[in-house]
Order: C-alpha cells, then sequence, then structure tokens
C-alpha cells in the first residue's frame, strides 16, 4: 500500500529500522513459565487466556509503530485457537551467530528474546520486556507461525514451548508482500477458562486502532459468528469523539502533538456536560490503568493552564469562587487521551498498568501547558466555556462542602458515630471482616440474625439510592442513604479517598434477583466506580450470589443459582421434588440465608473487576447516563441475552 511503502523507504534509510539476525538479542531460557504462568501473564483464568491473544498482537503492533505494518487480521477458531496475521517485516529466519539457531526458534522459545533491547529493529515498541510470544508458545498446546521474508514462506510448528519441526520452506510468494502468521490453542493443562469474549479483545484492537492512525485490523470470531473492522484515519481525536458519543460535547476536541528528543506526546481533549472526569494515558499503544508520570505531568499543566487563561482574562472575580480553581475542578467533564511514545520506558511489573520514568512529569507538564496555553490564546470561545465549566464546578464543589458539613453536623457522618441501623462486627482486623450492603428493612433483619456477629457487618439499604451518574455534587453529599453509605464504609469518596480509613476488607452487595434488585446492585456498582474506584481496582467489591430456587427432595434440599442449574438437578435427581421459586432475600429465614448466602464455606461470591477502564466508563455512561438513544440501543443489542424476571 502506498502508505506503507512511503514509511518503510523512510525507515529503512536508518540504522535503527534494521530488522535481521544481528539484532535478536537472548535474555534467557523459558524455564519456569509453565509452573508459574500467573508470573508472566497475571492469571490463569479469563485474563490471562485474553493477555495471550494481546501478546501476539503487540508484537504486530510494534511492526506498525515502526512503519512496517499496516494490517493485522486476528481470528477465533472453532476448535479454540486464535489466528494472527500482520504484513511486516517477518521474523528473522537466519541461524544467529551465537546461538546457531534460527532467529525466529529464538524469538518463539527463548524468554526475553526479540529485537526490542537495542533500538535497531524497533525504536519504541509496546511489548519491551520481551517475553510476550515465547510465554504464549510456552503456553499453547500446540503453536504454527509461518514467516513470508526474503521470496520465501517458512514455518515452524511448537508444542508447548518446544519445536517438533526444524525451521522450514513451505512456498514461495513474488507479490513483495511480507509478514508473520501465528496461529496457538492454549493448553487446557494450564487454563480454567478455553472460552475467547469476543467482546473484550474488540474493545482493546478498537483502542489500538485509535492509537495508530491507518492501521487497519480485522476481528473474527467463527463461534460467534462475528465480525468487527477498525480503523481510525484521526487517531486519538476520533477516540475522544467515540468515548463522548453517550455525552453531549460542549466543543470539538482539542489536539496537539509534540516531540522532544526521542519522545512523542499527543494529546486529544474534549469537555462534555458530565460531572465525571475520563481521562486515560498510554504508553506505547499499553494502557496504562493505573496512571503514572505522563498522568500526573498532564493534570498539573492542565490546572495551570486554565488557571493562568483565567486570571489573565478576568474570568475570577466578584468573590463568587476562590482565587484559583483546583484540579477537580478543571477535569470535571474532562474527556482525555494522553498518548506517550517514548524508548525506554520503565514500567510498574510486565502487566504494565503504571509509568514510572521520572523525567516523563516534567516533560509532559511543559509540553502541555506550552499547547494548552497557545490553543487558549487562538480560540477564546473555546477558553472560556472551558473556564466557565470549571467554575461552575468550583461552585458546586463548595456547594458539596456545605451539605457535607452540614449532613456531618446532624450527625450521619460524625468521624466518631456510626450510622444506627449499621450492625456492626466485632473484630477490627481488615482481612477478616466483611459489610454487607442488604436491600431492604426485611432482608436486612434476616441477616443480621443469620451472620457472623464477629467477622460481617449489616447494611440494610432503603429503597433504590440515588443515581450518581445523573446527580450535581451537591446532591450527591446531601443524600441521605449514600452518607450513611460513605460513613459505614468509612474511606470517603472521590478526591478524598482515603484507602487506608477502609473499615471491611470485603464490601459485598446483597440484592434480590428480581429486576429492582438488578437495579439497585447497577446503581451502587456506578456509585462505587465514580466515587470509590479503588476498591473495585483493590478486588474489596463483591456481589452475593442469592439463590433462585430450592428443590427438596425427601429431607434434602438443594439451593439453585441458575435456570440451567435447576434443569441439570432436576433431571439428576428424577421425580418427586419439590420447586420453590425465591423472590427475594425476605422469603428465605435466617438460617437459608447464612446457609446460601453468607457462609464463607458454602456461599457464592462475585468479586466486581475492571477488566477495562474505558469499556467500563462506557457502559456506566450508556446505562445510567442522560442520554436516552445510547441506552435503548444496547438494550435493543442485547435484549436476546437477557433473564427476564416477570
Amino acid at each position: 500500500m502506498p502508505e506503507k511503502k512511503r514509511k518503510t523507504e523512510e525507515k529503512s534509510e536508518r540504522e535503527k529500522s534494521r530488522y535481521d539476525i544481528s539484532t535478536i538479542k537472548v535474555l534467557g531460557g523459558l524455564e519456569g513459565v509453565r509452573k508459574r504462568p500467573a508470573m508472566y501473564i497475571g492469571s490463569t483464568g479469563k485474563d490471562g487466556l485474553h493477555h495471550l491473544v494481546y501478546e501476539v498482537v503487540d508484537n504486530s503492533v510494534d511492526e506498525a509503530l515502526a512503519g512496517f505494518c499496516d494490517y493485522i487480521s486476528i481470528k477465533i477458531i472453532k476448535d479454540g485457537s486464535v489466528f494472527v496475521e500482520d504484513n511486516g517485516r517477518g521474523i528473522p529466519i537466519a541461524k544467529h551467530p551465537h546461538y546457531k539457531k534460527s532467529g525466529l526458534e529464538i524469538v518463539m522459545t527463548m524468554l526475553h528474546a526479540g529485537g526490542k533491547f537495542d533500538h535497531k529493529a524497533y525504536f519504541i515498541s509496546g511489548g519491551l520486556h520481551g517475553v510476550g510470544v515465547s510465554v504464549v508458545n510456552a503456553l499453547s498446546e500446540l503453536m504454527i507461525v509461518r514467516v513470508k521474508r526474503d521470496g520465501k514462506i517458512y514455518e515452524q510448528k511448537y508444542k508447548r514451548g518446544k519445536p517438533v519441526t526444524q525451521v522450514k520452506v513451505v512456498g514461495s510468494y513474488n507479490n513483495g508482500s511480507t509478514g508473520t502468521s501465528v496461529i496457538f490453542k492454549p493448553d487446557k493443562e494450564i487454563f480454567s477458562v478455553l472460552n475467547f469474549d469476543f467482546a473484550l479483545i474488540a474493545t482493546k484492537m478498537r483502542e489500538l486502532a485509535f492509537l495508530n492512525p491507518g492501521l487497519i485490523i480485522e476481528l473474527e470470531s467463527e463461534p460467534d459468528k462475528k465480525k468487527e473492522k477498525f480503523y481510525a484515519a484521526g487517531g486519538i481525536v476520533e477516540f475522544v469523539k467515540w468515548l463522548n458519543r453517550t455525552r453531549k460535547p460542549l466543543h470539538k476536541p482539542i489536539y496537539f502533538k509534540k516531540q522532544s528528543n526521542s519522545t512523542i506526546l499527543e494529546i486529544a481533549i474534549q469537555y462534555t456536560d458530565s460531572y465525571y472526569e475520563n481521562i486515560f494515558g498510554f504508553v506505547n499503544t499499553i494502557n496504562t490503568i493505573e496512571g503514572g508520570t505522563h498522568i500526573t505531568g498532564f493534570k498539573t499543566a492542565l490546572t495551570r493552564a486554565i488557571n493562568d487563561y483565567a486570571i489573565k482574562s478576568n474570568l475570577l472575580r466578584n468573590g463568587k469562587v476562590a482565587k484559583k480553581i483546583v484540579g477537580e475542578d478543571v477535569r470535571e467533564g474532562l474527556t482525555a487521551i494522553v498518548n506517550i511514545c517514548i524508548a525506554d520506558p520503565q514500567f510498574e511489573g510486565q502487566t504494565k498498568t503504571r509509568l514510572g520514568n521520572s523525567e516523563v512529569k516534567g516533560l509532559t507538564d511543559s509540553i502541555v501547558t506550552q499547547g494548552l496555553s497557545q490553543f487558549f490564546e487562538e480560540n477564546p470561545r473555546i477558553a472560556k466555556i472551558i473556564v466557565t465549566k470549571a467554575i461552575d464546578a468550583a461552585k458546586a464543589r463548595s456547594a458539596a462542602k456545605k451539605a457535607k458539613e452540614l449532613v456531618r453536623r446532624k450527625s450521619a457522618l460524625m468521624s466518631t458515630t456510626l450510622p444506627g441501623k449499621l450492625a456492626d462486627c466485632s473484630s477490627k482486623k481488615l482481612e477478616k471482616t466483611e459489610i454487607y450492603l442488604v436491600e431492604g428493612e426485611s432482608a436486612g433483619g434476616s441477616a443480621k440474625q443469620a451472620r457472623n456477629k464477629e467477622t460481617q457487618a449489616i447494611l440494610p439499604l432503603k429503597g433504590k439510592i440515588l443515581n450518581v451518574e445523573k446527580a450535581a455534587l451537591n446532591k450527591i453529599f446531601s443524600n441521605d442513604e449514600i452518607a450513611t453509605l460513605t460513613t459505614a464504609i468509612g474511606t470517603s469518596i472521590g478526591e478524598h479517598f482515603e484507602a487506608e480509613k477502609l473499615r471491611y476488607g470485603k464490601v459485598i452487595i446483597m440484592t434480590d434477583a428480581d429486576v429492582d434488585g438488578q437495579h439497585i446492585k447497577t446503581l451502587l456498582l456506578t456509585f462505587f466506580y465514580r466515587f470509590m474506584p479503588k476498591l473495585i481496582e483493590n478486588s474489596r467489591v463483591f456481589i452475593a450470589m442469592s439463590p433462585l430456587y430450592k428443590i427438596r427432595k425427601g429431607q434434602k434440599d438443594y439451593y439453585i443459582y441458575s435456570e440451567e442449574e435447576l434443569e441439570k438437578t432436576l433431571k439428576k435427581l428424577g421425580g418427586n421434588c419439590s420447586v420453590q421459586r425465591f423472590k427475594g432475600l425476605g422469603e428465605m429465614n435466617p438460617q437459608q440465608l447464612w446457609q446460601t448466602t453468607m457462609n464463607p464455606k458454602t456461599r457464592i461470591l462475585k468479586r466486581v473487576t475492571i477488566e477495562d477502564a474505558v469499556e467500563a466508563d462506557q457502559l456506566f455512561s450508556i446505562l445510567m447516563g442522560s442520554e436516552v438513544e445510547p441506552r435503548k440501543n444496547f438494550i435493543v443489542e442485547h435484549a436476546k441475552e437477557a433473564m427476564l424476571d416477570v
């Protein structure tokens, strides 16, 4: 393609673009990967399974970053394997001068082997640890790699990380199109989950397309019969627009890109009428969900630039707001993408969730301050909209503070006074204690009788709490149920969240299994995601699974948690069974509630996780936001997946 050809010509003139056997460096073997897979991919469950796909795709994306790839294809096969193909340069095939093996075999079978350590083949890449594709190989029962390079097609097969064939020529081509294809089948001896989630992979591929303008990514799933194509010529500007599609934007996206030596930083910013900030950071296409120095530098610069313009333009006057507006004010309603490409990023761990390079903070601060200041001078109308939004946020924050203090004076949030309806536990050991957030007074009464008083606290909730996705801060802080909930948990909320003041090791949502119960659960999860996200990130929030049915045969009871389980159990037990449908927690006596939902030895808890911050933000905005059309479309799209309780 013309774009690929142009990039190739530019890169081929420089030494750093060379990708041949001399660029392959080896730091170690694959020993221990199969024994301790979680050290390399995080887990052997759903997250780890999908991490395999991302590691293989990351290699193709690195080729795109280097300017040698503009097409990636991913296909989930019916037999559980995954096929990934790109049109990059192809992995080097020649024998390594020291190891006397093909570059392909070294890359696929040796840990910390690849072309990313000396900046010759890849000046910038995401997979800098060099453990990705070899770890995928080690954890796959079968892997086949084909390389199109130098007019020939090469192939090698592997089982559980070990080559079972030599690198051999299996064909030729004459159209000049190079590339690499990988097919791998995750090992059932390693993974507890073997089914790939199309939507989860699609979210990741969409991000990669936004971060690599001009890159085409095609995703297909044979089992789901789904196909999707991702392409974003506008890059992160399109990303911001996509993120704000469920909100009302206040202006067109602000975009600027700067380069300092080898570091490239690009920013896209857009404010909406929302009350929440959505800042997403990426380093060499890796989503740094825990932030880092690039995000810290961005926030500092944003606050300074908006304050400087507000003061210079005399927009802070008459004593209506403080002399300066603070960080949380300028970030209200903000959606931003901070994307940085850097030669030597220092991540915290292989999962790469936080950037640690100290020099990046100052660099980002400087570039963003300069870029925003220049934009504000050239676009005073948009600058005034943004400053006015921040001033309104400061006023709301002041009102919220007064409301919060008023509620405290009414004793609900007194630091020494816990809510009267909270049945606290006696133990003060964090990791042993848990609080149940129970729907309704009736179920709360049963739960108080059923609980272990030493380790389990019960907080009954009256009705449905406020939908915080639509509410201003002053309304949120003056809401009695939220005040009660916040006090019981102990951490405060939002900018003032203090993890060390958490009073319970587990926060467990326990609602009825009907529609109202699901709604209350969603309202609580929205509150935690927006105001106490660290609880979710630190694996503190859980959902209690209450039974839908009780089957009695003779003198023995069986508690059933799904329609599928009901059908299987009835078939197994045969006839002469009585079936009781539980409509709510209040229908169970304390003994039943303990046995089915609260006893740590027999209960089922679902841990709440944020698999992807971008997707989570979108889902909460769609389901709980003020825009009706996106919610309607979501319901129509997923109606067939719903379980109705009428």
